[in-house]
């Protein structure tokens, strides 16, 4: 399990992350929303080892959080940070020489479900092909979690519906977990357990979809737009 224990975190003394206390547990899909600027990118980067915070503890199983949680966590950033000459074959090639538990099979199968040729450049891919295809090398690895950082950003439709269909599909609800940040709450509301909402860097408010529902009778989206005029 991930916790995060006092999280906070500073840039140019500006507080980004404010005392984050959180639990991640196994078999879950969550998502991360909040206003620009609310901390969401910056949490993630800690969840995955990439950023030291200033204070508190942010563990792995009872063990601190270094870049070596890599191993059990794939990570999507929300930019493309691929080899502009790399065709998809071989982009998928890489990632099965630096990491062990990317299953090459599963890829090349969430690809074909995806429309994605396996023969195209990264730098010949419409932005829509290339978020397929970052969900597709993240995905194609048998992680523990799964953060992805605004898979959705940018992408029409179709993309979106594709995307949310490959969570659902290529991920195991019985032992791995899914924490993405989104603006796009109506896209992922059906996908989601639990949603966590962040502002100012702060968490407040984490809550199991289905008691949004039936506590408050309204849509995720609705319940985010009252719960901001609450603690505005």
């Amino acid at each position: 399990m991930i916790k995060l224990q006092g999280i906070s975190k500073k840039y140019s003394g500006k507080r980004v992350l404010d005392q984050v206390t959180l639990e991640l547990p196994k078999g879950k899909i969550i998502g991360l929303v909040g206003e620009n600027g609310s901390g969401k990118s910056t949490m993630l980067k800690v969840v995955a080892g990439l950023l030291t915070p200033d204070e508190g503890r942010a563990t792995f199983n009872g063990e601190p959080i270094t870049r070596n949680i890599a191993a059990h966590l794939a990570y999507m950033s929300d930019t493309d940070a691929f080899y502009p000459y790399f065709k998809v074959g071989q982009l998928f090639d890489y990632y099965a020489s630096q990491f062990e538990d990317f299953d090459l099979i599963k890829a090349k199968e969430i690809a074909q479900f995806l429309n994605i040729s396996l023969d195209a450049r990264m730098k010949n891919l419409s932005k829509g092909n290339r978020g397929r295809v970052k969900i597709a090398v993240t995905l194609g690895r048998e992680a523990d979690y799964y953060l992805l950082d605004e898979p959705f950003s940018g992408l029409d439709p179709m993309v979106r519906e594709d995307i949310a269909k490959g969570l659902i599909r290529f991920t195991d609800p019985e032992r791995q977990t899914v924490l993405m940040s989104t603006h796009e709450i109506k896209e992922v509301e059906p996908l989601l357990d639990e949603i966590i909402v962040l502002r100012r860097g702060k968490i407040i408010a984490k809550e199991p979809i289905d008691e949004i529902r039936d506590v408050y009778g309204v849509d995720a989206t609705s319940w985010m737009v009252s719960l901001f005029k609450e603690k505005a």
